[in-house]
């Protein structure tokens, strides 16, 4: 698995387009979300769309037209240097195919930031745009606005990504070993789902598999799992990290599961790594060349995940 562009750290000044991919914002967290990025003295501007609802179907933000549009507009606009997601839920994979992928790639690369509805953007963006994104919070989540540690860390990857190349587990090694590969990953039900999709890669070989989920049970973390493992994606898969599993246990039965259908893979499996659906959650890098050490619970980045 090849390693993918990196685009450039921010600068003060920045401007950040903030858009609404999935599922509806809530507008008080869009506006304290706004306020700590100007906080950081970068220029946050919400999409037009931002804040739409879609009557007929709640759990989207507006139509799916219109938030292709501001994404598309939004990475297409020479004046914004990063896209951050509002939030994830669910709709990224509606609008994935109405993206004009050619004007995106010749807008060149820039930031992206989001997680968990918004894995089927960054298995696009690696595929269409050959480009390193960051899974971490969204502008408009509750960890964003209220958690210091998931703010630092945020800040800290855009602005001086040097200083945290190094990710630590609080949890133990599944499977022991070393193993070094390119990261890739995100919510575990959308990477099962955007199987044979033509914006989801083939198939993990050669990589770090970084995954993690929120509100599934434990019988569908092995139904998942087991759809990767019979359509060969996970074939050739270097080493895997898990995240958070939020609302998915309990956890002696998750790792049971993680045990069983990843145990036989033959690699280094660590838990906890702290990204995801958690408090305080990390932002981590989709594209980079790293090594993951499973006993001393550490994910160590060859190069800062921006240039």
């Amino acid at each position: 698995m090849k390693e993918l562009v990196r685009p450039a750290r921010l600068a003060p000044g920045a401007r950040v387009a903030i858009v609404a991919p999935s599922g509806p914002v809530v507008e008080e967290r869009l506006q304290a979300g706004l306020d700590l990025l100007r906080g950081w003295d970068l220029d946050p501007v919400a999409a037009p769309h931002a804040l739409d609802r879609r009557p007929d179907l709640p759990y989207l933000a507006g139509a799916d037209a219109d938030r292709a549009a501001d994404l598309q507009r939004a990475w297409c606009d020479p004046a914004v240097d990063a896209v951050l997601c509002a939030r994830g839920g669910y709709g990224a994979q509606r609008i994935v195919d109405l993206l004009d992928w050619d004007a995106m790639r010749a807008a060149g690369p820039k930031v992206f930031v989001g997680f968990s509805d918004t894995t089927t953007l960054h298995e696009a963006f690696a595929v269409r745009l050959g480009l390193a994104t960051l899974y971490g919070p969204v502008a408009a989540g509750v960890d964003f606005v209220k958690n210091a540690r998931a703010q630092e860390h945020l800040r800290a990857t855009l602005f001086a990504p040097q200083t945290v190349r190094t990710l630590a587990s609080s949890g133990t090694a599944l499977a022991p070993g070393r193993a070094r590969g390119v990261t890739l990953g995100g919510c575990l039900a959308l990477l099962a789902t955007g199987y044979g999709t033509p914006h989801t890669r083939s198939g993990a070989r050669g990589g770090l598999l970084l995954i993690e989920d929120v509100g599934e049970r434990p019988y569908s973390v092995d139904r998942a799992l087991t759809q990767l493992l019979r359509t060969g994606w996970l074939d050739g898969v270097a080493g895997v990290a898990l995240g958070s599993w939020d609302r998915c246990g309990p956890y002696e039965e998750l790792r049971a599961v993680f045990a069983d259908r990843l145990g036989g893979l033959g690699v280094p499996v660590v838990e906890e790594l702290g990204f995801g659906h958690c408090e305080g959650a990390l932002t981590v890098p989709f594209g980079v060349r790293a090594e993951l050490d499973a006993e001393a619970g550490t994910l160590t980045l060859d190069e800062p995940a921006l240039r």
